[in-house]
């Protein structure tokens, strides 16, 4: 069930795609730190996103981490996930509330003013800010910069969680900027060992943060 609340609490966000090590990896970031997760993949049909779902919904579950599925409402809704995170090209927030009522938290992607203006006045429970600077995992969009990021913090009463090139170097000057929750991807889901990167970053967070 909805709880909007819940965002304004988490900090360290990180999003997983499809792999053999799945389990493990998500384990080892939820005890290094990581406070949500989200099932990431723009590729694959519905079945085999369903069943690293279910492998994954247990885990943040026990751990009390909100579990996001990425673009589709289905199946997070199957999976009983606890919340969907839609872009700018997806099914629009107003559709999926429509559908799932208060079952799912509503998370939004926002690249510039004017999305993140019209996003705030949805239905929704957290925004996403960037990516601040160019990253592989949203290949072909240009970083939006720091300015962006003060701009969604100073304006937004939703949880802002911010995106792109997040590294615990860099946590300062994302804080500086007005950010309090962090998306993370490369950082961990590259790292040699997933839990020392996780606690890295949650040690920085929490330095910056308190």
């Amino acid at each position: 069930m909805r709880d909007s609340s819940a965002m304004s609490r988490r900090s360290l966000y990180l999003c997983v795609d499809l792999r053999d090590d799945l389990v493990a990896l998500v384990g080892a970031a939820i005890d290094g730190g990581v406070d949500v997760i989200q099932l990431r993949e723009k590729s694959a049909e519905a079945i085999p996103i369903i069943r690293a779902a279910e492998s994954i919904a247990p885990i943040c579950q026990a751990n009390a981490v909100p579990f996001f599925v990425n673009d589709r409402v289905d199946i997070a809704f199957a999976v009983g996930a606890d919340g969907v995170h839609l872009g700018q090209s997806d099914l629009s927030p107003a559709t999926a509330r429509a559908l799932v009522g208060d079952s799912l938290m509503i998370g939004r992607s926002t690249h510039a003013k004017t999305e993140l203006d019209n996003a705030i006045l949805e239905d929704i429970d957290y925004v996403s800010a960037g990516p601040i600077e160019a990253t592989p995992t949203k290949p072909g969009r240009a970083g939006t910069g720091l300015e962006y990021l003060a701009y969604a913090s100073a304006t937004s009463q939703l949880p802002v969680f911010v995106t792109g090139g997040v590294t615990p170097e860099k946590i300062g000057a994302l804080a500086a900027a007005g950010a309090a929750h962090f998306v993370v991807v490369r950082y961990i889901l590259e790292a040699s060992d997933p839990l020392k990167a996780a606690r890295q970053l949650r040690r920085a967070i929490d330095a910056e943060l308190g």
